[in-house]
């Protein structure tokens, strides 16, 4: 038999992609009833993709109100940015497959819909630890903010207070604290990086505390070391000369910190040190008036200690695909944190969340806020503060449109009934408070 060319496979795909784009632009011919699972959702990806070549691509929008969806600003953002500067954004560990599958897993949840119920007016507020916020959408901590735009959080936190969201500020923000907290108009969340040095972890503690933080943070799910592949080849062929605003060394690194300044710091080599134990979390919660949130727990077992040490609240969070590549997105998380919990404390969730039915799928597993990272950067990157405010503008928006169409006027009211997943017809156990 022939061997055939290593080329005959690539043009096969090809043709099938050119075939599908074919039916995603026939309306005489596309009918996505009549297709199985596989084949309507390689039809409605190409679809989508022709639809755009149609109407032209994202780099044609000039101002931030002209897009129609958070994903048209990574476009925007990819190309005003650096390609280090982008792949700091954009990576994940190994493959990037976690980051990838934080998103996709939203579309394996569906939506059941009820009718006739009045939807004129609708709540979408929240309430954590004694703060009304007008939506559950939270904006996460992001580090280094100015390598997307010269104001960095300092213009997140005005769109923050225009749209009046709750902000998580990083520890290694590139603005301060009070900066931000005076830019937002109201105190934000400090997220904590405690470092391997107790008496700067303290220091930093009551930085935030005088800030008038309500709110300390705490990532656990930050090793050093993680393998992002995707920002060592950016930098492969990134030419810029970065020494200018790059300091050598991690101590380097730490002095163009704002939360550093001040601070001894000589005996600071990590963010996160690995010998940490549920004791710390214990020192913590001794060391502070404000409430205490573990952000990146992600299973029953340790929702249950963290209940065990009096922690406040969790945020369900893998650090958006960036710490370690487990493929396990956080909405398939969070169901079993929620049971776990019951009720005796918030929970919110991060990682993927590109649209409003995110958002209403993830309230309806039983978050308390639904959080996103990376399109708050989008924006920034591609037009500053106007992008960060477009970006809430859109999911906020798309937000209370699935609310009116699943028949929710309130919050409250998103639960269980109104999604179907494989998850919730899963072996009880899997769900239940026992870790047993």
């Amino acid at each position: 038999m022939t061997a055939r060319p290593a080329s005959h496979a690539a043009n096969l795909t090809e043709s099938r992609r050119q075939f599908l784009r074919y039916l995603a632009l026939s309306p005489a011919l596309a009918c996505p009833l009549f297709m199985d699972g596989a084949l309507r959702k390689a039809y409605a990806a190409n679809h989508s993709a022709a639809l755009q070549e149609k109407s032209g691509s994202p780099a044609a929008i000039t101002s931030a109100d002209q897009a129609l969806d958070v994903m048209e600003f990574e476009d925007l953002a990819r190309n005003a940015l650096p390609p280090a500067h982008f792949a700091y954004l954009a990576t994940g560990v190994d493959d990037d497959a976690t980051v990838r599958l934080n998103h996709n897993a939203y579309q394996e949840i569906e939506i059941r819909s009820r009718r006739l119920i009045d939807v004129a007016k609708l709540d979408t507020s929240v309430e954590l630890f004694g703060t009304k916020w007008e939506t559950p959408i939270f904006l996460c901590p992001i580090s280094s903010m100015k390598v997307f735009d010269p104001d960095g959080e300092v213009a997140v936190a005005r769109a923050a207070a225009k749209k009046h969201h709750l902000q998580m500020l990083s520890t290694v923000a590139s603005c301060s604290i009070e900066e931000v907290t005076a830019a937002r108009g109201a105190p934000v969340w400090q997220q904590l990086y405690p470092t391997n040095d107790w008496a700067v972890t303290r220091a930093l503690i009551k930085r935030a505390e005088a800030a008038g933080s309500p709110v300390l943070v705490f990532t656990v799910d930050h090793q050093e070391n993680a393998n992002n592949e995707s920002i060592v080849r950016a930098r492969r062929v990134d030419d810029r000369e970065c020494s200018a605003c790059h300091e050598g060394g991690f101590q380097g690194y730490l002095r163009h910190k704002p939360a550093f300044a001040g601070l001894d710091v000589s005996k600071v080599t990590m963010l996160y040190d690995p010998s940490f134990t549920w004791d710390f979390v214990k020192r913590l919660k001794d060391a502070t008036q404000m409430k205490l949130v573990l952000k990146g727990i992600v299973t029953r077992e340790d929702a249950q200690i963290a209940l065990d040490h009096g922690v406040d609240g969790i945020v369900v969070s893998n650090h958006g695909g960036r710490a370690e590549d487990t493929l396990r997105p956080t909405i398939e998380c969070l169901p079993e944190v929620v049971a776990a919990v019951n009720g005796r404390i918030p929970v919110l969730v991060d990682g993927g969340v590109r649209r409003g039915t995110d958002i209403f799928k993830a309230l309806a597993f039983g978050a308390t806020a639904v959080g996103f990272g990376r399109p708050q950067a989008w924006g920034l990157a591609a037009f500053g503060e106007s992008g960060v405010a477009a970006v809430l503008t859109i999911l906020r928006r798309e937000l209370e449109k699935i609310m009116r169409q699943a028949g929710t006027p309130t919050v409250r009211q998103i639960d269980t009934s109104f999604i179907t997943h494989s998850i919730l017809t899963a072996d009880p156990k899997h769900l239940d408070g026992d870790p047993d």
